[in-house]
């Protein structure tokens, strides 16, 4: 991990704690990636509850609740899949927050409609729900790094901008 990485994981580390919230992870194409920077930071198991790595449709079904219309409509690469996942992590892990992750990391499995690179990333609550489309292909290792350390940046700022919220209430 590199060292970018572990500011971003210390902080959200530190956020959650101070919180005490909790956090999961559903992971299609970053397998694990997302679930590992987090748990990088000694002390995770007090806000990281885990992970539903959901790689294929029917998995994002059964364990995350993804409709299985909107799976055949859209497929699993769009942001309102994002979306359900981060929702269905939520419900399934019991958790206040999630991250989630669904895309073609490559080098292949892309379309002209959805090209390799294309990884639709979320974070959020039940009731909130940010989101962020990576889509340039770097090659699958490049490319899921990006993923991974965009969706815990996206939900730092999260975190972030709670707190000022908050403080402005």
């Amino acid at each position: 991990m590199d060292f970018e990485s572990k500011i971003i994981s210390r902080e959200i580390s530190q956020l959650l704690w101070e919180r005490e919230k909790t956090v999961g992870t559903a992971e299609s194409c970053t397998g694990g990636r997302i679930a590992e920077a987090i748990i990088a930071i000694p002390g995770a198991s007090k806000y990281y509850k885990g992970s539903i790595v959901s790689y294929t449709d029917e998995i994002k079904e059964k364990l995350l609740g993804v409709d299985h219309q909107l799976l055949e409509e859209k497929t699993a690469v769009c942001e309102e899949v994002a979306i359900a996942m981060v929702k269905g992590a939520c419900k399934t892990l019991n958790t206040n927050y999630a991250i989630a992750a669904t895309g073609v990391a490559g080098p292949g499995g892309g379309t002209k409609e959805i090209p390799v690179g294309t990884i639709w990333l979320a974070c959020g609550t039940p009731d909130e729900v940010r989101t962020f489309k990576v889509c340039e292909d770097f090659g699958r290792d490049i490319n899921l790094a990006i993923a991974t350390n965009k969706a815990m940046q996206m939900f730092c700022d999260m975190l972030n901008d709670e707190d000022k919220q908050n403080s402005e209430k």
